[in-house]
């Protein structure tokens, strides 16, 4: 077993956006192809922003994605999750935070937040605080008495004003900022709770954590990183960030946009497998131009080296195109199972419904595009007579009377209502009255669907409607549509 170790670490806010998905996977991966291990870390120190329920969706998530943790918090095999809230508890946060107080790098604060509000000035159009250091120079004595008669603290970081730090990302390169733009940020609030910053980087050292894949929006607070693992004489793990995934106007992805997140996509009818393969293709790229990935051959092929700076575009066409892909190579069973409630929202009669869905399986690359697709065989839908006119075939709407007037005696007549026994019907009026089959078949399939475009041959259709059903449609075309040619 390798040493490569990673973690996903999201915070329960709601459903898993699409981004937090790409970082799971890409944890993933990079430990998988090392043979090493992932793990899973609720970091629920905000309070205020957890969601009731939003644990379960991010496991749901997991186990639906198949990116399985291989480590809980007491038994390494499960799939966990280690929870932050717990081990603040624990007192595992603060015991850190004072040990950075004792070495001079971290320090209390007991400015209310009439006095932080002060230290407010507007940058660049924004506004921002920058804290001022004021409880650095508090003395023992005053430190002791403060906490003495239970003031209201946070633990800061003791960021020094002069110099620079460097932080190395793989993918990014190395970055370096001037020290006096980095802020004393806060490490332990006064509520007790650890800030995200803080709780990372105690937490990814305690767990073994060798390599942290994070978006780009957090590179800024990197620097930051590296001066708690400097603080602490730990190592610093290999950072790794993620480009952002923006949509098609190249605008940051926003939950706005209906497809931002996982489980927004399993409801537009979307495949797990297929978000996957196609979220790990937003960012990175394989050494030849295949696209299609099963999770296994994704954990083969996957080397973060190969990731882009640039921002990957959330192309929805594509996405559905490659959705087509997988719905096509799915079973059978396993795709009617999944399409049987979209073709009964619009099929209520008693049809052959295995044989709807095996009509739609290769064409459709959602699952609710069945629904359009198939709802003429509920109902006949109202249609204009132009749609009988064809100029491939050369058929009008005079052609398409006299061939269905021929046509219904012999319809009427036959037995085998089946597939084959129906087109050696149209395919014996074709060779008599010498024409292609084409000419017959059209002016049957519209009398049929109502459809130009149908997701299976006239013969088929008329299969699953029966025989009183095809021939009642054929009546309605030449008593409403073609009776006045």
């Amino acid at each position: 077993m390798s040493n490569v170790k990673t973690r996903f670490a999201p915070s329960p806010t709601g459903r898993m956006h699409v981004g937090n998905l790409r970082t799971a996977l890409y944890s993933y991966l990079i430990a998988k192809h090392a043979g090493g291990t992932f793990m899973l870390r609720i970091e629920d120190t905000d309070q205020n922003r957890e969601m009731e329920g939003a644990v379960d969706i991010i496991k749901r998530t997991m186990l639906e994605t198949g990116l399985i943790p291989d480590e809980g918090p007491d038994n390494p095999g499960t799939v966990g999750p280690y929870v932050q809230s717990e081990r603040v508890k624990a007192g595992i946060y603060m015991k850190y935070a004072k040990m950075l107080i004792e070495k001079g790098e971290a320090y209390y604060c007991f400015c209310t937040q009439e006095r932080l509000d002060s230290l407010r000035r507007e940058v660049d159009g924004k506004e921002i605080m920058m804290y001022d250091k004021h409880c650095l120079h508090l003395s023992k004595e005053e430190i002791e008495a403060n906490l003495k008669a239970g003031k209201p603290f946070v633990i800061r970081q003791n960021v020094p004003n002069e110099g620079t730090t460097k932080f190395e990302d793989e993918i990014y390169g190395t970055i370096e900022v001037p020290n006096e733009e980095l802020d004393d940020m806060v490490l332990i609030k006064s509520d007790g709770y650890p800030t995200y910053n803080f709780a990372n980087v105690v937490d990814d050292h305690l767990m073994g954590i060798t390599h942290v894949v994070r978006g780009n929006e957090y590179l800024s607070s990197a620097p930051k990183y590296n001066r708690l693992y400097k603080a602490f004489g730990w190592e610093v793990p290999t950072y790794v960030h993620c480009p952002l995934i923006t949509d098609e106007e190249h605008h940051k992805l926003s939950k706005r946009s209906g497809h931002s997140s996982f489980e927004d996509l399993l409801d537009a009818g979307f495949v797990s497998e297929a978000i996957v393969n196609y979220v790990a293709l937003l960012g990175w790229s394989p050494e030849d131009d295949r696209e299609i990935f099963s999770l296994q051959e994704l954990v083969e092929n996957f080397d973060y080296h190969r990731m882009s700076k640039s921002p990957a575009v959330f192309d929805m066409k594509k996405m559905r195109w490659m959705n087509g892909e997988y719905i096509k190579a799915m079973a059978p069973e396993s795709f009617y199972e999944r399409a049987l409630p979209e073709i009964r929202k619009v099929v209520t009669k008693d049809l052959d419904l295995k044989k709807i869905a095996d009509m739609v399986k290769t064409r459709i690359e959602v699952f609710p595009d069945i629904d359009d697709m198939v709802a003429f065989f509920e109902a006949l839908p109202d249609y204009d007579v132009s749609l009988f006119q064809n100029k491939k075939w050369k058929v009008t709407p005079e052609k398409a009377k006299k061939v269905l007037s021929d046509l219904l005696p012999l319809l009427e007549a036959q037995q085998d209502w089946s597939n084959d026994a129906l087109y050696e019907v149209l395919k014996a009026y074709s060779q008599r009255e010498e024409v292609k089959p084409g000419f017959t078949i059209w002016p049957v399939r519209i009398a049929v669907s109502g459809r130009q475009v149908t997701p299976a041959g006239a013969t088929e259709i008329m299969e699953v409607l029966g025989k009183d059903e095809s021939l009642l449609r054929i009546h309605v075309a030449l008593d409403r549509y073609l009776s006045d040619f």
